[in-house]
């Protein structure tokens, strides 16, 4: 008897791998003004924490300022947030404090801290929503008066504040690692 010879199955049969050939991989040029567009992504990650803490800090020199020389446009809106406070010595106190915040801010002595406590106070600032609601909308809740987008305002105060809050923090971290 003689064995016939089966054909092997292609499941199990092995193929060598073929290796793709090797094609150089050419170097992209840059795009055209690559070197400005780093050299100034450069300069804003030196420069502009540094400014954006000082544009904080005059803002709230300014306007405590303005407070505590009895010519802030806000004196009526302060008087109707906080009802139970006498204006005439809440709006120079809160004029006192945030000629501190921005003076302290502006030397750069414990920015984390100071930002924090500057975050604070804008964020006490949406009591009036609460205290003084018929300052804040028009005839709808979509339209804010002014008052009500002064206010509103502050949201972009307080994010800058959280940013470098995080930037200083970070700078904190590698310094700790050095």
């Amino acid at each position: 008897m003689t064995m016939v010879e089966m054909p092997q199955s292609t499941a199990l049969m092995e193929r060598p791998t073929a290796v793709a050939p090797e094609v150089p991989i050419r170097a992209s040029r840059p795009l055209p003004g690559a070197a400005v567009v780093q050299r100034a992504v450069e300069i804003n990650q030196r420069f502009a924490p540094t400014l954006l803490r000082l544009a904080l800090a005059a803002v709230f020199v300014w306007f405590g300022a303005l407070k505590l020389a009895g010519v802030s446009p806000v004196h009526e809106l302060i008087a109707q947030t906080l009802p139970f406070i006498d204006a005439d010595l809440a709006v120079p106190v809160l004029g006192g404090v945030e000629v501190v915040i921005g003076l302290v801010l502006a030397i750069g002595v414990l920015p984390r801290l100071t930002l924090l406590v500057l975050a604070g106070h804008l964020a006490g600032t949406f009591l009036t929503f609460l205290t003084a609601s018929e300052l804040m909308w028009g005839s709808n809740v979509l339209e804010l008066t002014a008052d009500g987008e002064f206010v509103v305002k502050n949201l972009v105060l307080i994010s800058a504040a959280l940013v470098l809050i995080g930037i200083y923090s970070r700078r904190a971290e590698e310094r700790g690692r050095a």
